[in-house]
């Protein structure tokens, strides 16, 4: 026989078991309540004309480059730059020991004077010597030597002008000035040092930094593929932004300013099987420095009636190949294999798997099972990072009447 403490813990048991099941709304060994209909984000996929854009890795490179040699010989006595500046063309950048080569130029001027005045005196005796053989008065033979005597001396004359051009330009060379505009680097000389006519060591080196050139590489295989993508009417050339290049900077910042290709390599390397492509960019306040590392984004063309998807709508099968739900006039979810071009900004553009009008699921993929029926609401990217996106009023279904 129990003790009457157990009964009425056991009766005290009961009771509130009752009470918790009345209290839930759940009748004793009933049915737990129907889930509710999953809920996901949705965006209509409309073609859109794009415009096809490829990265491609590069150097930036001089506009205009010389090497500053000299041309004479001798001892430096002045340097008239500031390394780093920039310089003009004529500008005077050196100044080599002229004395020597004024002495030559002044001893040839004299030798000039004194072949000249040697001149007149022989001009003046073939001269006369021409009137006198006519005459008889003097030998065709003394005539003949007065002619070329008058010949040779008119020689002299032209050979030491030549000589006076020379010592000229030598003398002139002592003075050695920019061959082009640009900014000046490090010289490799001071004053006092001994220098000869053109040495392989360059005294400076100038170059042209605006504009300035920017030398990308592209696979060949790339560029055939694009031509048979025009071929074939998938894309069309861009008209007047064909030639236009943007710049990535190495810290990931756009460069302001824009350049144009100028043209592109007519080989391709045996080596890297690449084609080298050439674009010039303003550069007017130098931040572009020679052997800079840059990505230029060129636009190939433009292609019409893009699908454009967010790249959170695409995921991965088992296999890594793209998959992506859509919701059917069922409001039932469906899994559609895609494939996929190019990734551009964050979106992915589809070659094939989607159609125009598809409802896209871009959230909540996750909350339902393919064949499952689910609640549509149009989804709106996050306008801020770390912040929940308002939804919208539920979508009409794909394909309900009006």
């Amino acid at each position: 026989m129990r003790p009457p403490l157990t009964y009425g813990l056991t009766f005290f048991a009961a009771v509130m078991s009752t009470c918790m099941l009345v209290a839930c709304g759940k009748p004793p060994g009933g049915p737990p309540p129907a889930a509710g209909t999953p809920e996901v984000g949705v965006v209509t996929v409309q073609p859109q004309r794009v415009a096809i854009t490829t990265e491609l890795p590069g150097r930036t490179v001089p506009f205009l480059i010389a090497d500053v040699r000299p041309q004479v010989g001798g001892i430096v006595k002045t340097r008239q730059f500031r390394e780093g500046s920039d310089v003009k063309a004529g500008e005077a950048l050196y100044q080599i020991d002229p004395a020597t080569y004024k002495a030559t130029y002044d001893s040839n001027l004299a030798a000039l004077a004194k072949a000249q005045a040697s001149l007149v005196t022989t001009r003046l005796k073939a001269e006369r010597y021409k009137e006198l053989v006519a005459i008889k008065a003097v030998s065709q033979q003394d005539y003949d030597d007065a002619a070329a005597s008058l010949q040779q001396g008119e020689a002299d004359v032209a050979s030491a002008k030549a000589n006076v051009e020379t010592s000229r330009i030598n003398l002139a060379y002592a003075r050695i000035d920019a061959p082009i505009s640009g900014r000046i680097g490090k010289s490799s000389v001071t004053p006092g040092a001994l220098v000869t006519a053109s040495q392989s060591t360059a005294l400076a080196t100038i170059q042209q930094l605006d504009p300035i050139y920017v030398d990308v590489t592209q696979p060949s295989a790339a560029m055939l593929q694009l031509k048979q993508a025009m071929a074939r009417g998938d894309l069309q050339k861009s008209g007047a932004n064909a030639a236009k290049v943007r710049l990535l900077l190495e810290d990931g910042s756009t460069y302001p300013l824009e350049g144009k290709l100028e043209f592109s390599d007519v080989t391709v390397d045996q080596n890297t099987g690449a084609i080298t492509l050439r674009a010039v960019f303003p550069n007017p306040d130098a931040d572009l420095l020679p052997g800079m590392y840059v990505r230029a984004v060129l636009q190939e063309g433009v292609k019409d009636q893009a699908l454009m998807v967010p790249q959170q709508a695409v995921s991965r099968d088992g296999a890594g190949k793209p998959v992506a739900y859509v919701v059917d006039a069922q409001h039932k979810l469906q899994r559609r294999a895609l494939e996929t071009e190019r990734a551009i900004g964050d979106q992915w553009l589809v070659r094939s798997g989607l159609k125009a009008g598809d409802q896209l699921v871009v959230d909540g993929q996750q909350r339902a099972a393919p064949g499952v029926e689910v609640k549509t609401v149009q989804w709106n990217p996050k306008s801020v990072p770390g912040t929940e996106t308002a939804k919208a009023a539920p979508s009409e279904p794909a394909g309900a009447a009006n």
